[in-house]
């Protein structure tokens, strides 16, 4: 039966629920593990390893997920992956007592997430047509945060009611669900009356649906992960650009922010704020819906703004990456400083979701400056990223603990600010790294 609409929006749909999953998955490991952590007597460093351990497989599998996503096709290696961390999941128990078997898990359940992105990027590369491209990227990524959300506002009550592990479990089933309906509805390549949109997302015009034009888009598939062939990738230019390492240190900044914020502000509510998740209802989930919202609204603005002609595609990137990175630099300065429940889920609202106002900037801009090499080139961001979640949610662990052994209470002001101001500075640099040195227009052929 013929669709009513285009192929390509189911597929951005099912990306979209796909990093909603994923990222359930990543709060939820926090709000079962900080549960079961707390009342094991775990100390905050300790608490800090076990959070950071999935990025330590996370960063492993970046690159190689955008070569693997490259050479045999984004949708053969996005459901390899869901489905091994689903399984992880659902048999791994959640002991914090049992360090070695939860941190092989957590390895595990990294590595097979780390292929993800980059999977998601060589699709979408594939599929989505310039004048789309910021809306659907923006739309895919809000999942996360839509993810995150969820999994803020029902996970606190599934640990209250039925245990840590059930966190888990449910985790699992979503995985599983979500590997059943990609396996129905997503294919590798557009059909023929999709020709247009497979020739635009790779730098090309739309061409007429020709003879000559389905010769190049037989190239693009090869290109891209078809058998007849493997692209070669230029590893070294990749490596020395500068509008490259412009998205390389924004993404960073973005993730070391959004993973520091994810994994310590359960703890900053209830041991910092002395809140309980429990009882503070819906308001614990409004920093990741705005997330959602504003990632959205940077899509269709960015689209708006380009195919209006007002703004070029390069100014078009550093303005809206400017706009978000400033004011969520301003608000994580801020949140440590103003001690009430409205002002902290105000702050952490106001810098989670300019940084996803920002990501119209940064992260689309894989696409633009490298279209073909768009899964490579994520892979090497998001390694970045990932690097950045290594660093920031361990060195999070120790500060705190740091502050433990300097006699300071984990609920003063004095505690809290250094966790808070260093993705704030580190916010500022990266504006000013992109200003100076992307660009919208297409850098590799």
């Amino acid at each position: 039966m013929r669709m009513e609409f285009p192929k390509r929006y189911v597929i951005v749909f099912l990306t979209f629920v796909c990093t909603s999953v994923c990222y359930i998955e990543r709060v939820g490991f926090s709000i079962a593990y900080t549960a079961a952590a707390d009342a094991a007597g775990v100390n905050q460093s300790s608490k800090g390893l076990i959070l950071s351990t999935f990025y330590y497989g996370y960063v492993l599998s970046q690159v190689p997920g955008g070569w693997a996503a490259q050479l045999i096709g984004g949708r053969r290696v996005l459901l390899l992956s869901f489905v091994l961390w689903s399984v992880t999941c659902a048999l791994v128990p959640l002991d914090p007592k049992r360090v070695q078997i939860l941190v092989i898990a957590r390895l595990l359940i990294g590595v097979a997430q780390g292929f993800i992105f980059p999977s998601i990027h060589t699709v979408l590369a594939l599929w989505v047509p310039p004048h789309e491209r910021s809306r659907s990227v923006s739309l895919t990524t809000s999942g996360m945060y839509l993810g995150a959300a969820i999994g803020m506002l029902v996970l606190p009550s599934l640990v209250k009611f039925n245990g840590p592990q059930s966190v888990f479990l449910a985790e699992a089933a979503l995985g599983a669900m979500w590997s059943l309906l990609w396996s129905r509805y997503a294919t590798d390549l557009p059909g023929s009356d999709h020709l247009q949109a497979t020739a635009a997302a790779f730098g090309g015009s739309f061409l007429p649906i020709t003879k000559e034009t389905q010769g190049i888009l037989q190239k693009v598939k090869v290109e891209n992960g078809g058998s007849v062939r493997a692209v070669k990738i230029p590893w070294k230019r990749i490596f020395l650009s500068l509008p490259i390492w412009a998205i390389v240190v924004n993404n960073f900044t973005f993730h070391y922010a959004l993973y520091v914020l994810m994994n310590w502000l359960p703890t900053y509510f209830e041991r910092g704020l002395q809140l309980s998740l429990q009882e503070m209802g819906s308001s614990k989930m409004l920093p990741y819906l705005n997330m959602f919202a504003f990632s959205n609204i940077g899509g269709v603005a960015a689209d708006y703004l380009i195919t209006r002609r007002i703004l070029s595609v390069t100014r078009t990137r550093k303005l809206l990456n400017t706009v978000g990175f400033i004011v969520a630099a301003l608000a994580l300065i801020a949140l440590p400083i103003y001690r009430t429940s409205t002002s902290a889920i105000f702050c952490s609202s106001v810098s989670l979701g300019f940084l996803a106002l920002g990501r119209a900037g940064f992260a689309v801009n894989h696409m633009d400056v490298a279209p073909r090499y768009a899964g490579i080139v994520m892979g090497v961001s998001n390694t970045a990223g990932t690097v950045a979640g290594i660093v920031g949610v361990g060195l999070t662990g120790r500060i705190l603990e740091a502050a433990k052994a300097a006699n300071l209470d984990i609920s003063s002001r004095e505690c809290w600010e250094p966790v808070f101001f260093v993705p704030g500075y580190l916010c500022l640099f990266s504006s000013v790294v992109f200003l100076a040195f992307s660009t919208g227009e297409k850098i590799f052929d």
